[in-house]
């Protein structure tokens, strides 16, 4: 299981936000280049990056985090705000390495079909594609988690399978910027149901001690964000875990 460290944006500050509420958030005196550079230093080569405006329609940062990005030479996995195929194409063209997309996947339900269609022909699309699964008590939400989905996860996750995704970043949003441990049992159920997905964990990590639990099940990778801004997990570690694991990303 990898380690993947987060970085998520907010009018151009880097932040971490407390269940997913934007009212919540904990801004930190670090620029977005600054951090990176921190990340790649030290040996990390593969981030994720949130852009929160994004998520909610604003692409105000977008051009200013792209500059940075584009001199990165780090995998970088990108998501927020993204709601066409146009949009994916763009993005993974640019040197994005992974694209998430989430609510325009749950809202649209021609989008998915399309997005298949139009990769088909392409190798390697699949894993390139990341489906955001946002979860508040199996309830999936959406729009920078203000809206509520009726879709049943499990539906969902089986509806994105038979169109050939199945790369799924999942977030408990009960979970999310707490540092009280992360959502195994949630983890565990979506194995149990689907086991060939490759699942990405979020929110709710707060030591290493809760990378060890994660790690007891088939999950490929794991983003790490409030641990590290607040010195929970050091970098140095991530890259000692991260330099076993290389082969399951």
């Amino acid at each position: 299981m990898y380690i993947i460290p987060a970085i998520d944006i907010l009018d151009g500050k880097v932040v971490r936000l407390r269940e997913g509420d934007y009212n919540q958030k904990t801004e930190y005196d670090v620029s977005i280049a600054d951090m990176i550079e921190k990340y790649r230093s030290n040996g990390t080569d593969f981030i994720h990056i949130i852009d929160l405006n994004g998520a909610k329609g604003d692409f105000s940062n977008q051009k200013s985090l792209f500059e940075i990005i584009k001199k990165t030479e780090m995998k970088v996995q990108y998501g927020g705000g993204i709601r066409t195929i146009e949009q994916v194409t763009n993005l993974l063209d640019a040197g994005i390495h992974r694209v998430i997309v989430g609510t325009q996947a749950i809202t649209n339900p021609d989008f998915l079909q399309q997005l298949s269609e139009a990769f088909a022909k392409k190798d390697d699309y699949a894993n390139r594609i990341v489906i955001a699964i946002d979860v508040l008590d199996e309830v999936i939400k959406y729009s920078g988690w203000m809206e509520s989905s009726p879709i049943k996860l499990m539906d969902y996750v089986d509806k994105c399978l038979a169109l050939g995704f199945f790369r799924f970043l999942c977030t408990d949003i009960s979970k999310d910027g707490k540092l009280g441990g992360a959502a195994v049992e949630l983890y565990k159920k979506l194995l149990e149901h689907s086991p060939m997905i490759k699942l990405i964990a979020s929110g709710g990590v707060s030591s290493m001690e809760d990378i060890y639990e994660l790690a007891k099940y088939p999950i490929r990778s794991v983003v790490v964000g409030k641990a590290i801004y607040e010195d929970r997990i050091t970098i140095e570690e991530i890259k000692e875990w991260n330099l076993k694991a290389l082969s399951s990303i």
